[in-house]
């Protein structure tokens, strides 16, 4: 490991620290797809899978908002700083 390198932060009991991101794919007829994944980094459960062909921010907040309701806000939220993040709607 580089000396630079920082460890990452693990999470010591459930909900405190969520990782999302977003991958993308494309079928065999070259159509391309999207999914947000949202995971739970104390257990490693995936808490959201949302596939589509296009995911606008209301749909990705609509989506955290519902995992807020059934397990609560975490501490921590980590992500990639993709240009998929840079939605006001996502700030707020």
């Amino acid at each position: 490991m580089p000396s630079s390198s920082l460890p990452l932060a693990t999470a010591g009991a459930q909900n405190p620290i969520r990782s999302v991101d977003f991958m993308h794919d494309a079928q065999i007829c070259r159509r391309r797809f999207r999914t947000f994944s949202v995971i739970d980094n104390f257990n490693r459960e995936a808490l959201s899978i949302e596939p589509d062909l296009n995911l606008p921010a209301q749909r990705v907040a609509r989506t955290l908002d519902r995992i807020a309701a059934n397990r609560g806000y975490p501490a921590m939220i980590c992500m990639n700083n993709g240009t998929e993040c840079i939605s006001l709607t996502l700030a707020e």
